[in-house]
């Protein structure tokens, strides 16, 4: 009787939770007023392509620039083994160098370079270093900061009887030693041996120099120095001040790695995901579509981790069996274009796929997953998107890969969205080829491309009002206005109005590329530009920034008015049903201010007391390594009522952020 008992009460309490679970839920969706559409809650997200030195020199911490000497003249012109590495015997001492493969740290990493000091100097008679070694230059000089510290590693393997010393060091360009200290080599085999740097000055351009201060022979690889702080302290991680910037902009998603560089210039150039996994001196290196080299050192785990860290989705692409259309160059005369992987290659490369599905998503008891564990993160990564395929052309061999691939997919993996591929333009045959596909297979996403001009944008704002919404969902994988100056940012801001109007349609969108090192750029419109020690935001990313951090998951029509015959006025409204906020958007790409009507009735709960955050300036207005702050929005408080008038200034994107009483 008393158990019985015992189990009504707890049936009781179980019943009341649910009920309350249940008038919660509804009060929830009571806040959000009537007459709006629900719309994608993670519409803005980020494109990250190792275009531009992205990667290598860039995001990847990485300090020493070809560090296992496996730089190639096939990569570009003059580079081989030996460069950014010069040869250094101070102190009157004398050896050689060279380069072997014989017998390497591993096979996917088969470059080393052999050193043999055969005499060495009198350090006190030359006051100075003396030795026989190497320099590195690093990425256009190594950035140093004093107290901080390094943390370098390399590969050893003693070739002579005796050990040697070695001396590591940071110098500058002037010889000044910043921080030094010593290793020796102990092992006939390949061993890793590690120390610290700490600098005692800060410098700009900084080298590290591996000095052999006694005689002997011995081969090195994979030479490492990487800051300790960088992104989450996290090791083979990110550059710090570059990671929080966009982290900063709480982007939704990430989609990585890259677009053209997926599919690669030629099949041996594929970027293939499991090259990129494991020990960095594990993965293969390889030249990539944009004509430089890639160590994979940022690899598949980081991507994700950094997702993981930033509160952003994974979005992977994959190649689709194709190689990109403009392989070995078809612009120019003699290019080989798509090339298409062997059918009898295809179940293997399909298994390739759904191995990255168990890698990101499997149990660490699972042959991928437990490849995942081993790299520190045993739990799931909860990957819910794959891209198959970037602009590819549709040719019939394109066809038969993606349809294998996307069945594969969603027999094995139903829970995985796959976003297939609609070419790289706007319109034309591709792009009419690859809607056929998408509406033939029934896909659930497709990834749209553009650069266009920015009037463009002015004069489109309708594009996706009359996308059929019972076919595929878009993703706005790529696009850009093809300008840095303030007004290619304000054109830009009115197609992302029209995006969240349409957010019901377009479930995501991501502004390429994302980033471009100064002096190393091979496209000229870039979200931020970046050298050794400085970022430098464009008035691209302010937008970007603005609407990513001010997303909203409910759209209002007719709650900003003015009139519809002027292409230079965009706005739109959405609400957060997390916190209750209502957002406006008011775009002018006018020479002049002009008015906009609000009308807030339908928001009952607000409150008076806003924030205004405008973006505005000369329409030419750019900002510069001289002057990244040129242009920058500003925020100021700002009071609402239930009706007002908002002037808008010229050349201008204004976000006023409204609270509700909960």
């Amino acid at each position: 009787m008393k158990l019985n008992e015992h189990l009504r009460n707890h049936r009781t309490v179980f019943i009341l939770l649910f009920i309350l679970i249940c008038l919660w839920g509804t009060a929830l969706e009571a806040q959000v007023p009537s007459g709006g559409k629900k719309i994608s809650d993670e519409l803005l997200g980020l494109f990250f392509e190792d275009i531009n030195y992205a990667a290598d020199g860039g995001l990847y911490a990485e300090m020493v620039q070809n560090r296992s000497f496996e730089y190639d003249p096939t990569e570009q012109q003059g580079w081989n083994p030996f460069s950014f590495w010069e040869y250094m015997e101070p102190g009157y001492s004398y050896g050689r160098i060279g380069v072997e493969t014989s017998d390497p740290v591993h096979e996917n990493n088969p470059h080393y370079m052999v050193v043999d000091a055969e005499f060495i100097g009198n350090y006190e008679e030359h006051e100075g270093q003396s030795g026989v070694g190497i320099k590195n230059l690093g990425f256009d000089g190594m950035v140093v900061k004093a107290g901080d510290i390094y943390n370098f590693s390399v590969f050893l393997k003693q070739l002579s009887n005796a050990p040697v010393t070695l001396d590591i060091s940071l110098q500058g360009t002037d010889g000044t030693v910043l921080a030094e200290n010593k290793i020796q080599s102990t092992s006939k085999d390949w061993k890793k041996y590690t120390t610290n740097l700490v600098p005692s000055q800060s410098r700009d351009t900084t080298h590290l120099v591996i000095l052999a201060t006694t005689k002997g022979k011995f081969a090195m690889d994979v030479v490492s120095l990487f800051p300790e702080k960088t992104f989450k302290n996290r090791p083979n991680g990110l550059r710090l001040d570059m990671a929080q910037l966009l982290a900063d902009m709480e982007p939704k998603f990430i989609r990585f790695p890259g677009g053209c560089l997926v599919h690669g210039d030629g099949l041996h150039n594929m970027y293939r995901w499991k090259n990129t996994i494991g020990p960095i001196e594990q993965r293969v290196e390889q030249r990539n579509i944009w004509g430089y080299h890639q160590t994979a050192g940022l690899g598949y785990f980081e991507y994700f981790q950094f997702c993981e860290d930033i509160g952003a989705k994974p979005v992977p692409v994959v190649p689709a069996g194709v190689s990109c259309q403009n392989s070995g160059g078809t612009w120019r005369i003699g290019g080989k274009g798509q090339q298409a992987l062997p059918m009898d290659e295809m179940n293997e490369y399909i298994q390739e796929v759904l191995d990255l599905i168990e890698w990101a998503n499997g149990p660490a008891t699972s042959e991928w997953g437990s490849k995942r564990a081993a790299a520190g993160h045993p739990e799931p990564f909860n990957l819910e998107y794959v891209g198959i395929g970037n602009e590819d052309k549709m040719t019939p061999e394109f066809e038969e890969r993606f349809t294998m691939l996307y069945q594969a997919v969603k027999q094995k993996h139903p829970e995985i969205t796959v976003i297939g591929t609609v070419g790289p333009f706007l319109d034309g045959e591709d792009f009419e080829k690859g809607w056929e596909i998408s509406n033939k297979l029934k896909l659930p996403m497709v990834d749209e491309h553009y650069y266009i001009e920015p009037d463009w944008y002015l004069g489109n704002q309708e594009r996706y009002d009359t996308y059929d919404r019972k076919k595929a969902q878009v993703y706005l994988g790529e696009y850009a206005s093809w300008g840095n100056k303030l007004y290619n940012a304000i054109a830009e801001a009115v197609h992302l109005t029209a995006i969240e109007r349409n957010g019901d349609v377009v479930k995501m969108a991501s502004y390429a590329p994302l980033l471009a090192k100064k002096g190393h750029t091979q496209w000229s419109t870039d979200m931020v530009f970046f050298d050794n020690t400085t970022l430098c935001p464009t008035p691209n990313f302010y937008v970007q920034k603005l609407f990513m951090k001010n997303s909203g998951d409910h759209y209002y029509e007719n709650v900003v008015n003015f009139s519809k015959k002027d292409t230079t006025l965009a706005a739109s409204t959405v609400m957060d049903s997390n916190t209750g906020d209502v957002i406006l958007k008011m775009v002018n790409a006018g020479k002049a201010p002009k008015n906009m009507e609000v009308n807030l009735s339908k928001f009952k709960n607000r409150v008076s007391k806003a924030t205004l955050t405008v973006l505005t300036g000369d329409p030419e207005a750019e900002n510069t390594f001289d002057n990244p702050d040129n242009v920058v929005p500003v925020t100021e408080e700002y009071s609402v009522d239930k009706k007002f008038m908002y002037s808008a200034p010229a050349m201008s994107l204004s976000v006023i952020r409204i609270k509700t009483k909960t």
